[in-house]
């Protein structure tokens, strides 16, 4: 079957698949898994519909059902793999705080969502929706607790008021993916279908750790 090429202008949460007999949760798996898969080999730009399906075993049509065009496919990929944070455990202590968020997000982007975020990460800066969709799934949760971060030094005394919360978040990421995206040591030890090896220097948990002193200078953290 052709690829189809449709102009979708909803916005991503507003899109809905197709009515009818109850989803195969086994099938939406392995579409989203084989999605992630060839957009690592091929790219966005490579990426058809009936490579998807057939690297899920599935047909053209049982992946139409679910998702209605390859941007339609990629958004709903990027939203399944790009895991939420949850919340922010207080731990008592900036330094604390801040070291469960680095390392939460070292995970996610060690994972399918780092993944996936490395390969439409040029995509998306010509891509509103898929931009829309990255910065909903994997900017905003950082941003989220990054503020509640934050607020609870800030309550503590531990610094001084920040005009701006959100700041932090874009360091926390920007740092992050620079390192495991951008370096190109990390960027191909990053490239196969597996998290990098704990004990690599350029793994995120690495990373992580070398990014919390610098994170609590930057902050204004008093020594410890």
């Amino acid at each position: 079957m052709a690829e189809r090429i449709e102009s979708n202008q909803s916005a991503p949460d507003e899109r809905q698949p197709a009515r009818g007999r109850p989803r195969d949760a086994g099938r939406d798996r392995a579409l989203l898994e084989a999605t992630v898969q060839v957009l690592q080999e091929s790219g966005y730009g490579g990426l058809t519909t009936a490579a998807v399906a057939k690297r899920a075993g599935v047909s053209t049509a049982t992946l139409y059902r679910r998702w209605r065009s390859k941007e339609d496919l990629v958004v709903g990929t990027a939203v399944r793999w790009a895991s939420d944070l949850g919340p922010q455990p207080d731990t008592g202590s900036l330094e604390g705080d801040l070291a469960s968020l680095l390392r939460d997000k070292a995970e996610t982007l060690e994972g399918p969502g780092g993944r996936l975020l490395h390969v439409l990460i040029g995509e998306a800066a010509h891509n509103e929706a898929l931009a829309r969709v990255l910065d909903d799934a994997i900017i905003q949760p950082v941003r989220d607790r990054a503020a509640t971060v934050v607020r609870r030094a800030v309550d503590r005394g531990d610094i001084p008021p920040l005009e701006d919360a959100h700041v932090l978040a874009d360091l926390v990421v920007g740092s992050m993916v620079s390192r495991l995206f951008l370096t190109p040591d990390a960027a191909h030890r990053a490239a196969p279908a597996g998290p990098s090896s704990p004990s690599s220097p350029s793994s995120g948990a690495a990373m992580a750790r070398e990014l919390l002193p610098f994170l609590l200078r930057a902050l204004g953290a008093q020594p410890g």
